[in-house]
């Protein structure tokens, strides 16, 4: 079993940035692809990025590529979405999710553990 538990949300400014953190417990956090998703109220979630478990591969929406970027420490159990030059479009619940499985890194159902989420709110 693995817990996922995100952090670092809140409120800044348009252009700024935030680094969002997924601590997961349990001893087997190597094995895992880990997915950032997003939700903005009356919307669909959507996928954000993703860090695969074999060579920490990463892989981006086409709205945050080149702003957002994922990374991971596995020694730390811990994976990182760092947020740079803000939208208030970026304002969301964001979440982090794991799987063992293969398939598209965008597919949401191939994920089976969810973090809680944490709100990233971006004002302009």
């Amino acid at each position: 079993q693995v817990t996922l538990v995100e952090s670092g949300g809140g409120l800044v400014q348009a252009g700024g940035s935030l680094r969002l953190t997924c601590a997961a417990s349990g001893r087997t956090f190597s094995s895992f692809t880990m997915g950032w998703f997003r939700q903005a109220p009356g919307q669909e979630r959507e996928f954000v990025g993703a860090i695969s478990r074999n060579d920490a591969s990463t892989y981006y929406a086409d709205s945050v590529k080149g702003r957002f970027s994922i990374s991971r420490a596995n020694a730390k159990s811990t994976v990182y979405l760092q947020m740079n030059s803000l939208k208030p479009e970026d304002t969301a619940v964001y979440y982090c999710a794991a799987r063992t499985d293969g398939g598209f890194f965008y597919d949401m159902s191939t994920y089976n553990k969810w973090g809680q989420g944490t709100q990233v709110t971006v004002s302009s």
